[in-house]
């Protein structure tokens, strides 16, 4: 026997199946674990992902390398951030409904409340325009999108074809640029990748898992849901005076019409806020500099949104409403595709539209690189040298993000000229 054996079995013992765990028990576990993940899962959406699968395959066993991969590969595929929906999947799979409402909660609330807590201190600093921390973070931001475009662009554009289908979709938007033509060019690509490759990708054999019907209706009922809100919400903003169901609105349709996780929702939560005059660029460039020294998820930014567009003693109600708005298509799309997924996922069109989509995501990201990150951010050529220093010690150094901001933030106030 090796020594890895007894270990395993210890694991398996003291982690029994779920069916035999009382209810409050799961639920205590579920709230503990994903707090503690809250507060120290640095680095990301993909570092999170590697978290996740260290705490709950590796040592908690709640399931398999392969069915791992295959909630990963759920999360991948619907619109909005991948490892927050794949912590709503884990908390529904252990315990219902209510385990995977728990662990979003718990999964978020430290990097929401630290974000709320950044728009205050904003607040209170008043005029950024010459604020040197928020020139560094602003261009830590570069460096952050670059690396993302990089990492993402590597993955998912890995022959000619992607290439193509990435530069012209992002030619496209910065020659055409507005939030109804990402969401075009997301599908065009979706349309363009079933074309090329559904020749090329053999359907799955993997066997397909039974689900009760009664599974089946509230999944139903759950996209059903999805689909009233993304219709209904613009056409009440547009007849009621009320910035509440404005905000709602907004940071609804851009969880739900976001693909690629929380770097590609940038342009989206730009478009939607900044043209109104809710928030200024620099608050922007702020906020999203900050979140990327905070543990959780990426999308908390829309606390520090709301609060700052809210503002006031207020302000954390707007953070909490854009919290719940920008997650909540997240919930309702896990909530109604998982028992689905099997069969979906063996299907060849599906596979082969998603290489597409995901090829013309790049594209939208790199369009957020040169606006607004790098054309709000890069005011002077010695901007440059500060923005190729942070993204090399992200990108070959491995540093961890938080670091780079602080770092950069502190070169911002007394360094960079």
């Amino acid at each position: 026997m090796t020594e890895s054996s007894p270990s395993r079995d210890q694991g398996t013992h003291s982690n029994p199946a779920p069916e035999l765990q009382p209810f409050s028990t799961r639920l205590l576990e579920i709230g503990s674990t994903f707090l503690k993940l809250g507060l120290i899962s640095f680095g990301g959406p993909v570092a999170h992902l590697s978290y996740l699968r260290a705490e709950f395959v590796t040592k908690r066993r709640w399931l398999d390398d392969d069915a791992y991969g295959d909630l990963v590969a759920l999360c991948q595929f619907l619109p909005g951030p991948a490892s927050s929906q794949l912590v709503f999947a884990l908390g529904m799979q252990h315990a219902g409904i209510l385990g995977a409402l728990l662990a979003s909660f718990c999964f978020m609330l430290p990097s929401a409340l630290l974000m709320i807590g950044f728009a205050y201190g904003v607040e209170s600093i008043g005029d950024l325009h010459e604020a040197g921390w928020l020139h560094g973070l602003k261009l830590t931001a570069v460096a952050v999108v670059a690396q993302a475009v990089w990492g993402m662009g590597k993955k998912l554009c890995p022959d000619r074809a992607r290439v193509s289908l990435c530069l012209a979709s992002a030619a496209f938007l910065l020659a055409i640029p507005g939030k109804y033509w990402q969401i075009g060019v997301i599908a065009f690509g979706a349309f363009m990748g079933w074309l090329l490759y559904r020749h090329e990708i053999e359907a799955s054999a993997k066997p397909v898992v039974k689900v009760s019907v009664k599974a089946h209706v509230l999944a139903a009922v759950a996209l059903l849901v999805f689909v009233a809100l993304l219709l209904i919400t613009p056409a009440l903003a547009a007849s009621m005076n009320c910035k509440y169901i404005a905000l709602f609105d907004s940071f609804y349709r851009s969880g739900a019409l976001v693909f690629g996780g929380g770097h590609v929702v940038l342009p989206l939560l730009s478009s939607e806020t900044v043209p109104r005059g809710w928030l200024t660029n620099d608050q922007f460039l702020a906020g999203y500099g900050a979140v990327q020294a905070v543990p959780g998820p990426l999308f908390t930014f829309a606390g520090y949104l709301g609060t700052t567009i809210i503002g006031g003693p207020r302000g954390w109600i707007g953070g909490v409403l854009c919290l719940f708005a920008i997650f909540l298509p997240a919930w309702l799309l896990i909530g109604g595709t998982l028992p689905f997924w099997n069969r979906l996922r063996s299907k060849v069109w599906t596979q082969a539209a998603l290489r597409g989509a995901n090829a013309a995501v790049v594209g939208v990201l790199l369009t957020a690189l040169y606006t607004p990150v790098y054309t709000e951010a890069v005011k002077r050529t010695s901007d440059i040298p500060a923005i190729l220093l942070a993204f090399g010690l992200l990108e070959i150094w491995k540093l961890p993000p938080w670091l780079i901001v602080l770092g950069m933030a502190a070169a911002g106030q007394w360094i960079i000229p």
